[in-house]
């Protein structure tokens, strides 16, 4: 089978190319820059040069593919809205548009539980819960844009679908783990609440493995999460992976969770107002998605798609420990 990849060079892209290649299919993939056509062709993929607000690009590079997975986006918490608005959400739709000029058969959209930040506390959220109508933050917001492209373009006859992973970690992880080990470093870090409140998480072994199945035997227009199975503290979740890559925040200090979305909504009032660049120490969809309950169930994959997990977290931590200390 011939399939293309956007976000190819990201975390999830990477493992995408690797269990497509694996299976014995030909991977295209968008590539942005020379380096990201590097990574694409060392993990056996072609890479189709161009980005993603090229339409020429990806449908040249979708003609002959019956599958499509789009993983790329603009995973910040922060940032300005036409950046998000024109990668995440014009970009979503121009890859929709090329997928269908190209004659794709199935096409699985890569979201996230954080669209339904901004509403009602997410303990157990299944499918059914509604985008809320002020989401938290530019990353949902544009997120949630792009899944209305993405059951538009189901509508109008394309086998579309999106699958939700939260909180995607594994080794290979180039942006989440590495700022985490940083702030531990720089004696930064600081668990919100605690660490005690649950929350779902997913491999990224396990967001690839629910993607295949999402194009196997997905709906179109239909949403699936992904998760890697029962919750965890995130003082399990995170403290495990920073102790798998020889750190330890068991002593970090804590801030309450009330406390930490009051600094949350200072700091962004005041890096707005004042201009600042880079992103606040803080943010309202951070405290959110890593500090309060985030539990997700993914019984409707389990159920529709035959979605198991492949990796277990003892084997994610084991390969964690052992990617590290190949650095």
């Amino acid at each position: 089978m011939q399939t293309f990849v956007t976000g190819g060079s990201g975390f999830v892209g990477r493992q995408m190319i690797r269990d497509l290649v694996a299976r014995g299919d030909h991977v295209r993939a968008l590539a942005r820059s020379e380096a990201a056509s590097t990574t694409v062709r060392e993990l056996g993929g072609e890479p189709v040069p161009g980005d993603i607000e090229d339409e020429r690009a990806l449908t040249n590079g979708m003609v002959g593919c019956e599958l499509v997975f789009h993983a790329a986006a603009k995973v910040d918490v922060w940032g300005r809205k036409e950046d998000f608005e024109r990668v995440t959400v014009l970009g979503t739709r121009r890859v929709l548009r090329a997928a269908r000029a190209a004659g794709v058969k199935r096409f699985v959209h890569v979201s996230t539980e954080a669209v339904l930040v901004g509403g009602r506390p997410l303990i157990d959220a299944d499918e059914t819960w509604p985008l809320p109508s002020r989401p938290l933050g530019l990353y949902p917001w544009s997120k949630g844009l792009a899944e209305e492209e993405v059951r538009a373009a189901a509508r109008a006859g394309l086998h579309a679908m999106i699958v939700r992973p939260r909180a995607i970690w594994g080794a290979g992880d180039t942006v989440f783990l590495p700022r985490l080990c940083k702030l531990v470093d720089q004696k930064k870090f600081a668990w919100i609440g605690g660490g005690h409140a649950l929350t779902s998480t997913c491999h990224v072994k396990n967001v690839c493995a629910g993607m295949a199945a999402a194009a196997e035997s997905g709906k179109p227009g239909e949403t699936y999460f992904l998760t890697d199975g029962a919750p965890i503290s995130y003082r399990e979740y995170l403290g495990g992976m920073l102790r798998a890559v020889g750190r330890d925040a068991g002593r970090a200090p804590t801030i309450p969770l009330p406390v930490a979305r009051l600094l949350a909504r200072a700091a962004e009032w005041f890096w707005a107002t004042m201009n600042r660049q880079g992103e606040p120490p803080l943010t309202r969809t951070a405290v959110e998605l890593i500090g309060s309950q985030v539990t997700v169930n993914d019984a409707k994959a389990r159920r529709e798609l035959g979605y198991q997990p492949v990796c277990t977290r003892e084997q994610g931590l084991s390969e964690l420990t052992a990617a590290s200390m190949r650095c």
